[in-house]
């Protein structure tokens, strides 16, 4: 495959898809408005030329602190146009982890999208002595010393006379240029600085375009921050193949947001569809019992149908004509709820339950997994949608190598894996060792038909003090399927035996609760009603009775609240910072273990 850049895919994509619809759409005052291929063509080269205009050079730092909205994708296009390498700053980070991540780039620019975002910049700007611009998305969030998009806009269309060869200096950047500056959200420590060029992500595209059936006519609802590295690929591949994209108001939304769109492709992780499966299930069980009874033998026929389906076997008509009254029945309705017209989804960041996987693919909702990394641009294996293998995440990606190292792994080589970590070689030499492969951190395996399975993060393996290892995240994708858990982590490291700590649903204990009397005033003095204790562990243990002895918890703590991103328990992609939950509740999590010890020393006596 010839190199290419993320400059020549934008004038390229500009070109051929001038005469669809639009490019973007957000919701604006209560309606869906579009931005077309010459509307982004005109203000990209608009915001080029206003940064050429303020003194930003090919090869500075360029930050972008915004939700998701069209100006992001704007002003990322008008940075790759400008030479310029932008760094995305997650909007729900703290001042302070801004601060880090600014000085840490030598950003001279920094892009804020609302007047909350500014005033998190101005607080840090006297320690950051590169930083010199700031622009704001909304006209609301001016300031002094502060330059709206509007301004830099008219700014840059006014010295368009000056740059006659605007679009050819732009396509003079080279395919091993730095693109951007992607700072891991990480689950330990600060985040580092992942160098992408514009030939790894522009590879990557090509590369999934090759697997995944997309194209005009194809809408898209974006959900995901484009401060990460899979919405941000995800959308150059989506603009290349002329897919409208549209940005959903938040993940808050994205019910209702489904309804008025009516995407045909979504991609989320798998928070999304554990959350509409559990919603699914309860209200099958909240129904009357002739409504749980049509649910669940839907559900049967379903898996029955895509268990057959999926192995491509033939489908036995008595098994066909069963699947079309559960489609008519059941399976309808939620492709109603997800607006109707959808395709497939697509999920990455973390491995999806294989039984979620099963019931969506029944309901005609096929989900693609696929799997990958800030540092291989992010995709390496993904599921084709006329072969998925549930378990698994799918095959290599054309142009990729994966192997298994003898500790089980996975190792990644190819054009999509990054140029190191900014300004830390020791950290870079310690992930993709000499002969160029990445160390992913992850234990897989590959089956004798190519998909790969992944077991575990490495470094998140739980080594009892009996020396037996346990992988947490099966074990918490069993117990998070349970209609009263919304949430769920096993400890255990160096400890004699492992424990969950579960984030109970509410919605549904609560219900339990005043259906038997208990009494209590607030959620913290209900998790330590005896009742309330022993019917979670019930339900939690059931989950797990599958699992070897060593392997199953012992004890079940309950937690008042969920995990959040703003109280730093989860990465921007819902992921569980293990060692943040653990320090905030280390002292529950010593008083449960001192609780054993102290028992076992009575018996003992």
């Amino acid at each position: 495959m010839s190199k290419g850049t993320l400059t020549q895919l934008f004038f390229t994509a500009v070109d051929r898809h001038a005469g669809l619809a639009a490019a973007f759409r957000s919701r604006v005052g209560g309606a869906w408005l579009p931005v077309t291929h010459r509307q982004t063509l005109e203000r990209v080269q608009a915001i080029a030329l206003g940064l050429r205009e303020l003194g930003v050079l090919p090869g500075d730092k360029v930050a972008l602190i915004s939700e998701n909205r069209p100006e992001w994708a704007l002003t990322d296009y008008a940075c790759l146009c400008s030479r310029a390498a932008d760094v995305p700053i997650y909007p729900t980070l703290t001042a302070k982890q801004s601060e880090y991540i600014l000085r840490d780039s030598e950003a001279v620019a920094a892009f804020c999208s609302t007047a909350e975002q500014v005033a998190k910049v101005l607080d840090v700007k006297g320690a950051l002595p590169t930083l010199q611009h700031i622009v704001a998305f909304e006209p609301s969030a001016k300031r002094a010393g502060v330059m709206t998009l509007a301004e830099l806009e008219a700014k840059g269309r006014a010295a368009a006379g000056k740059y006659p060869d605007w679009k050819k200096e732009a396509l003079a950047v080279q395919p091993d240029d730095l693109a951007t500056l992607i700072y891991t959200s990480g689950t330990t420590g600060d985040p580092k600085g992942v160098m992408l060029s514009h030939y790894n992500i522009w590879s990557n595209v090509q590369a999934v375009l090759q697997m995944i059936p997309i194209g005009g006519g194809d809408e898209c609802l974006s959900m995901l921050p484009l401060s990460h590295s899979y919405e941000r690929m995800v959308d150059y591949t989506l603009f290349q193949a002329g897919v409208i994209i549209n940005y959903a108001e938040s993940f808050d939304t994205v019910a209702a947001n489904l309804q008025e769109v009516k995407p045909t492709v979504v991609l989320s992780v798998p928070r999304l569809y554990e959350k509409v499966y559990a919603r699914v299930l309860e209200n099958a069980l909240s129904g009357s019992a002739v409504k749980r009874t049509i649910f669940f033998w839907a559900k049967r026929a379903g898996e029955q149908w895509a268990t057959r389906a999926l192995a491509g076997l033939p489908i036995p008509r008595g098994l066909a004509f069963k699947k079309t009254l559960a489609d008519k029945l059941v399976f309808s309705k939620l492709q109603a709820r997800t607006g109707g017209r959808v395709r497939f989804f697509v999920s990455g960041a973390a491995p999806l339950s294989a039984d979620i996987a099963k019931f969506f693919f029944s309901a005609g909702l096929p989900v693609i997994e696929g799997y990958g990394l800030t540092e291989s641009s992010p995709v390496l294996t993904l599921n084709p949608l006329d072969r998925i293998k549930l378990g698994t995440v799918g095959r290599i990606i054309p142009g990729v190598e994966l192997k298994i190292a003898s500790d089980g792994e996975i190792l990644a080589r190819g054009p999509n894996i990054m140029q190191g970590y900014y300004k830390q070689p020791e950290a870079t030499r310690e992930t993709i060792n000499a002969e160029g492969w990445l160390l992913t951190g992850d234990i897989g395996e590959l089956d004798s038909d190519g998909y790969l399975k992944i077991t575990d993060r490495k470094k998140e393996l739980i080594k009892t003090a009996g020396g037996k290892y346990i992988a947490p995240q099966p074990i918490e994708g069993m117990v998070k399927r349970n209609k009263f858990v919304a949430n769920a982590v096993v400890y255990g490291d160096r400890r004699k035996f492992p424990i969950v700590l579960v984030v109970p649903n509410f919605d549904n204990l609560e219900r339990w609760a005043k259906e038997r009397s208990l009494t209590y005033g607030t959620r913290a003095e209900l998790i330590t009603l005896a009742d309330v204790q022993a019917k979670v562990e019930r339900e939690v243990m059931g989950m797990m009775r599958e699992l070897a002895k060593f392997e199953t918890p012992k004890k079940v703590l309950l937690l008042e609240h969920d995990f959040t991103i703003e109280a730093g328990e989860l990465t921007p992609t819902l992921k569980v910072k293990r060692r943040a939950v653990e320090k905030r509740y280390q002292d529950l999590i010593d008083r449960a273990y001192a609780a054993d010890d102290a028992l076992a020393a009575a018996i003992e006596r």
